[in-house]
């Protein structure tokens, strides 16, 4: 599912790109705005020289909110061997509260102390409904999304980064597409990721029920769904190679997403399946028959 790139809301400076890295302390306000795109009205950077960057927020970066752990963005040591929080998805950075641009819900709009960007100190990241907002080292001019829906394995703990919603906060994640395809040649049924992520564009990774689930409910929630997190759609999803339409359908999940079902049971991916072709580890079907504290999971096959 090829998406086309969103325009920008404003001209960018030209002296800078979205993909430069965070090197320097901010020294004014940043600014969030809007802008309408293949996946909806998402977030974008609306500050000088950078207006019109794509923003994402990291599903992982929960776990800081959770345990007090550090957040899954950090610059922890990673396959890549470059700090995630200010060379590969540099973080948002705000001297003074956050201003809201149109479409921008203040209330919404809130900060985060960071002491883990090298060579920083102590600085404010702007977060949106709770999470910390990044541009992404790929986008090198406004309106690229190369960010969007990408299982990272990088990340400490793995997650996925999707374009953000300006409603409340949520991902932007287009409509999901749902087929059966090999994966390390076994063939089940996928999600597809990485829309438009040129380094491993429209990969497949495996999807997995839970043996617990009932009722078109989700009994993963809350630490299980960073493992195991739920395969999200904005719209209804759309079938592939050898999916029929009828079988797939979503529930609304506590935090008011949108998961994905097949034939009535809610869908998964399993953190460690992620990969990056040619650079971070390998496909595998590494969750099939894992039995957890919140019940078994399952591939489906063909």
């Amino acid at each position: 599912m090829a998406l086309l790139h969103p325009a920008s809301v404003s001209t960018q400076d030209t002296s800078s790109s979205c993909a430069d890295p965070v090197t320097a302390a901010p020294t004014s306000p940043a600014t969030v705005s809007v802008t309408n795109t293949a996946y909806g009205p998402v977030l974008v950077d609306g500050s000088q020289g950078y207006a019109g960057c794509s923003l994402y927020l990291l599903t992982s970066d929960q776990v800081h909110a959770v345990s007090g752990t550090p957040f899954a963005c950090s610059d922890n040591a990673n396959p890549l061997g470059k700090p995630c929080d200010s060379v590969l998805w540099p973080a948002l950075l705000t001297n003074g509260a956050p201003i809201a641009g149109p479409g921008v819900k203040p209330k919404l709009l809130g900060t985060v102390t960071r002491t883990d960007l090298p060579g920083l100190g102590s600085v404010q990241q702007v977060t949106y409904a709770g999470y910390p907002l990044y541009r992404f080292f790929l986008d090198e001019t406004a309106g690229e999304t190369e960010g969007a829906n990408l299982f990272d394995p990088v990340t400490t703990l793995t997650g996925t980064w999707y374009l953000v919603h300006p409603g409340r906060g949520l991902p932007a994640t287009g409509p999901a597409q749902i087929q059966f395809g090999s994966v390390a040649g076994q063939t089940v049924l996928t999600a597809m990721m990485n829309n438009d992520f040129s380094a491993f564009p429209e990969a497949s990774f495996p999807v997995y029920t839970l043996t617990a689930d009932s009722g078109q409910q989700s009994a993963c929630t809350g630490p299980c769904a960073l493992y195991w997190q739920p395969v999200l759609t904005s719209g209804p999803p759309k079938a592939g190679d050898g999916v029929a339409q009828q079988d797939l359908g979503t529930i609304t999940r506590p935090d008011h997403t949108h998961q994905v079902t097949y034939k009535g049971q809610p869908l998964y991916l399993f953190v460690q399946d992620a990969y990056i072709q040619k650079l971070v580890g390998a496909a595998g079907v590494n969750g099939a028959g894992a039995l957890t504290p919140w019940g078994m999971f399952n591939s489906i096959g063909s």
